[in-house]
């Protein structure tokens, strides 16, 4: 069942509506709130926190510092989720950037007293460090909430969401699940709520993010106002040693294999990870080349004279029709490359690209003008 809500202003409410509401907020059990999160996802979901002004009283955002990134550590990364903390006016604190310190990080007062207050809420979305068993004592079991976004047990770890994508799954979901001590299990407490739905098509990781993230918002308000008024059922979650998981992304999961992928594959690899690891292969030089704007080609419309280039997985041509590097594929499909950047230089359309390779790029390295090949292994020779 997936939950919907409509946000209206008060004028826009029943006479009922706002005589319930306002029970709600007036209530001593309403939450005090600490919300860790970092990204995109996690914002949405503070989003939809924030609008419910009956289940909270205070709210206090904990996040990762601001990070330098780029060559050089030329440009600031700033988390998305202290851009909204301070929009909304909430107070903002900081984790340590490293994660041996965080360990050690002591939770900002009020949220540092003990034993529990009841009140006390503490709720995670997609904040990237494993909490502590000190940091969880701080608050009672049922007090301590994870939105994640996949259909518990299935894709527990970091990256559910990319995975979702990668295997080409066509349901997907979000749960709020009470956090564990790590040696309990990742991801694998009881499960107060969950909200189904089908992975729209052609999703990548930006799109199905917002969806999830608006999804996870929405469960997180029901399940807090079914806790509040004693509705919430928790129940424990079930245990499947065959359900797959979802740990980080690599740089080995960029990695193009055409031996062994499909152009649906590769396409559903870069719309999953493209975004933070962007797909690459090696060619004989050992330089990298990374993929972008990929699509599948159809054969029927690559002339004769380009089709027999592409004899083997891995093999790329240029197509004027196309404006594409073709590359031929594990089940004989091809794939459309419509951008590529070489190791160490600009983003440049394919065909731009293609006029500078050398002769000594070249499947046979006499022919100026013949077919490359694009391999896993960067210690390509042929």
């Amino acid at each position: 069942m997936l939950f919907r809500i409509t946000h209206r202003n008060s004028r826009g409410l029943s006479s009922a509506r706002r005589r319930y509401l306002g029970s709600i907020s007036t209530k001593p059990n309403a939450f005090d709130i600490l919300f860790l999160g970092r990204d995109e996802f996690s914002c949405l979901v503070l989003q939809h926190l924030y609008d419910a002004h009956d289940v909270w009283k205070t709210i206090r955002v904990v996040t990762q510092p601001d990070m330098k990134v780029g060559r050089r550590g030329s440009q600031l990364a700033i988390s998305p989720l202290r851009t909204l903390g301070e929009q909304l006016t909430l107070p903002v604190q900081y984790i340590p950037r490293d994660k041996a310190a965080f360990r050690d990080w002591k939770l900002p007062a009020p949220f540092d007293a003990t034993p529990p207050v009841p009140s006390h809420l503490l709720v995670t979305a997609s904040f990237g460090r494993i909490l502590t068993k000190s940091m969880l004592a701080n608050f009672e079991p049922s007090n301590r909430l994870n939105v994640h976004p996949s259909l518990l047990p299935v894709y527990r770890g970091a990256s559910p969401i990319q995975h979702t994508i990668l295997n080409g799954e066509k349901e997907t979901g979000v749960c709020v699940i009470e956090m564990m001590e790590r040696k309990k299990g990742i991801d694998a407490g009881t499960i107060w709520g969950t909200a189904r739905m089908n992975v729209p098509e052609n999703s990548d990781f930006t799109s199905l993010r917002d969806v999830l993230g608006h999804e996870g918002g929405r469960l997180l308000v029901n399940t807090l106002r079914g806790i509040l008024c004693g509705k919430a059922v928790p129940c424990p979650q079930t245990s499947d040693p065959t359900a797959p998981r979802a740990p980080l992304i690599t740089s080995a999961d960029a990695i193009v294999d055409f031996r062994t992928m499909t152009a649906t594959q590769i396409i559903r690899r870069h719309r999953a990870i493209s975004h933070q690891k962007p797909l690459h292969v090696y060619l004989r030089n050992g330089r990298t080349l990374q993929l972008h704007s990929l699509s599948i080609a159809d054969a029927s419309h690559i002339s004769a004279h380009v089709l027999p280039q592409l004899y083997e997985p891995g093999t790329a041509f240029y197509d004027s029709y196309h404006r594409s590097l073709l590359v031929r594929c594990s089940d004989k499909s091809i794939l459309k490359v419509e951008k590529v950047k070489q190791q160490d230089r600009a983003l440049l359309a394919a065909k731009e690209w293609w006029n500078g390779v050398s002769s000594d790029l070249r499947v046979t390295q006499n022919n100026e003008s013949g077919p490359i090949l694009l391999s896993s292994d960067p210690s390509i020779s042929r």
